[in-house]
């Protein structure tokens, strides 16, 4: 399974050229500060490249340094993390920030112990800014590497599986060019990304084609093994776009534990702890139940007439929820306002860090009030 001898040097050789003429330029391959590569991996998590560069680069531009995020707002935070996805990175970002501020004097820490404390670093990402930040020897193992090494070695089976999982590491690490650790980690995760994708791998331009077993094989288009995935859950939902004369909206803020109007199981990846409409889960009538839920959550009495005009269904999809949302637009002389809410302008809610559902929500009310 393993190379060795002059096959691992001519495979390290290849690689590394390769890598060091070919590379994609991504400005946080520009320079190897540790705050600066820790910030584009966890960015990089289950995100793509070019979805990340903007929001690198305005990150970057509000929060130059481990002590400007430590100290800033969470809702700022979070306001400039919007649209990302996946909102606890962002949590965890300026919570490990905030802890090496107060534990390591604002310096990132370079034992590994120590990073692997950092709340929202595991493994991957350890050995990643150990590897590009301090030229540390450790081999990194994400998807894409793991697709590497499985065609490399073509490994049939589930390479999540765990004892599968740690052969994958064990190969990584005989494979790690010493002395490069950091162009090696990157060549290594460069060469998955962008020449031995998952559908169609581009096995005529690889660098290190001689060497891999599955293309000798004629397997590399079905390794690695496709996972089984979890079947999709249908959640219905319904939402409620108050709107004054002012053209303002109202928003609610984060749910708390036991305080959600979603069910507790939606909330936190549904809403993703941040301001939004007011939403329920539907059970039947979408209209009839979002109406009784804003009359009793915010006081309005049933002799009040409301106006609830229909929006433009919306879809929306986290992991393996599909979410089909009811929106209606309630026009009011004045909002109201539940402790804790927020007035906000419909046509900027850039304002304050809302989910991709919310914003989807706001876009088709919008374009139901502009028709």
């Amino acid at each position: 399974m393993m190379l060795a001898g002059s096959e691992l040097r001519v495979f390290r050789k290849s690689l590394l050229a390769w890598f060091r003429q070919y590379q994609r330029d991504l400005p946080w391959r520009r320079d190897k500060d540790a705050y600066r590569v820790w910030l584009s991996e966890i960015m990089l998590q289950q995100t793509r490249v070019a979805a990340v560069i903007p929001y690198y680069e305005r990150f970057l531009t509000r929060f130059p340094t481990v002590e400007a995020l430590a100290e800033a707002p969470t809702e700022e935070v979070l306001r400039l993390w919007a649209g990302l996805g996946y909102y606890s990175r962002a949590r965890n970002l300026q919570r490990a920030a905030q802890e090496i501020v107060a534990k390591h004097a604002g310096t990132f820490p370079k034992n590994e112990s120590d990073v692997r404390a950092l709340p929202g670093i595991g493994a991957y990402t350890s050995a990643a800014i150990l590897s590009i930040a301090f030229d540390q020897e450790r081999a990194v193992l994400d998807g894409n590497v793991a697709r590497v090494l499985a065609r490399l070695f073509a490994m049939r089976g589930d390479l999540r599986e765990v004892a599968r999982w740690q052969e994958l590491q064990r190969g990584a690490d005989a494979l790690l060019a010493r002395g490069a650790a950091g162009d090696w980690n990157q060549a290594m995760m460069e060469l998955g990304a962008t020449i031995c994708t998952p559908r169609a791998p581009l096995c005529l331009v690889c660098p290190v084609m001689q060497h891999c077993a599955a293309r000798k094989e004629g397997l590399q288009k079905e390794i690695p093994e496709k996972r089984k995935k979890r079947e999709p859950v249908s959640v219905t939902l319904a939402a409620a776009v108050f709107v004054d004369g002012k053209g303002r909206t109202l928003l609610l803020p984060p749910p708390r534990p036991g305080t959600e109007e979603i069910t507790a199981e939606h909330v936190p990846t549904l809403v993703s702890k941040m301001w939004h409409f007011p939403t329920i889960a539907v059970v039947e009538d979408a209209r009839e139940e979002i109406e009784r839920h804003v009359r009793r959550e915010f006081g309005l009495a049933k002799k009040r007439a409301l106006s609830l005009a229909e929006l433009p269904r919306v879809r929306h999809s986290v992991t393996y929820r599909q979410i089909r949302v009811f929106g209606f637009r309630i026009v009011v002389a004045r909002l109201p306002r539940p402790a804790g809410a927020k007035a906000v302008a419909l046509d900027n809610l850039a304002s304050v860090p809302i989910s991709n559902l919310t914003r989807k929500i706001a876009r088709a009310a919008l374009d139901e009030a502009a028709r």
